[in-house]
């Protein structure tokens, strides 16, 4: 577990929400203009950056703690369930959308907070071109691609009601984690996984 980058010594860890809750299958609501910046949008956010990462996630949409708003949180450090995953800081983006996106379409693993204990393999747009709000309310235009675009659609689906498994060509390439383990997980310098 990493800590947090809030100044509290103990950050509130919020429950992750599981497939199966209705919140998860809809459609998130837009973020209110007047909330950028706000306090209570802070707060939230910095709960959710610590409940992230308590979970070793790399990302957490704001539906996955049952908060019906479009935006999520998103970092990639060094952690036990992406190892050697390419580094990018703690960010946040609120109503964020995909403007343009590669044909190309990579293939990777992906897992889930919102659905413990498995991995499937999932195509994705290898580039993507999206706009957002930061949480003090500036619009951003980024292009990314790789790892870090795949979070980002990721977490986009989740604001918009879907799951990785939507997006797999079958669940043939859908594994239980022990055997996901057994298989195909990297192996890290030290620990045999």
């Amino acid at each position: 577990m990493r800590p947090a980058s809030s100044p509290e010594r103990n950050p509130v860890i919020l429950p992750i929400v599981k497939i199966g809750t209705p919140l998860l299958r809809r459609k998130t609501a837009a973020v209110p203009s007047a909330l950028a910046g706000s306090k209570g949008l802070k707060k939230l956010l910095g709960k959710m950056a610590a409940t992230m990462r308590h979970a070793d996630g790399v990302g957490l949409a704001a539906n996955q703690v049952g908060v019906n708003l479009r935006l999520f949180a998103m970092e990639s450090q060094k952690n036990r369930r992406y190892p050697k995953a390419p580094a990018f800081p703690l960010r946040f983006y609120l109503n964020a959308k995909i403007v343009k996106a590669s044909k190309k379409k990579v293939r990777g693993w992906e897992g889930c907070l919102s659905i413990p204990g498995y991995r499937g393999l999932v195509p994705r747009h290898e580039w993507l071109t999206f706009t957002a709000l930061t949480p003090e309310g500036a619009r951003v235009r980024r292009t990314v691609r790789g790892f870090e675009a795949r979070v980002i659609q990721h977490e986009i689906d989740h604001l918009n009601g879907f799951f990785y498994m939507d997006r797999m060509k079958g669940l043939r390439d859908w594994f239980h984690l022990d055997l996901w383990d057994a298989r195909f997980r990297p192996k890290v310098r030290g620990r045999g996984k």
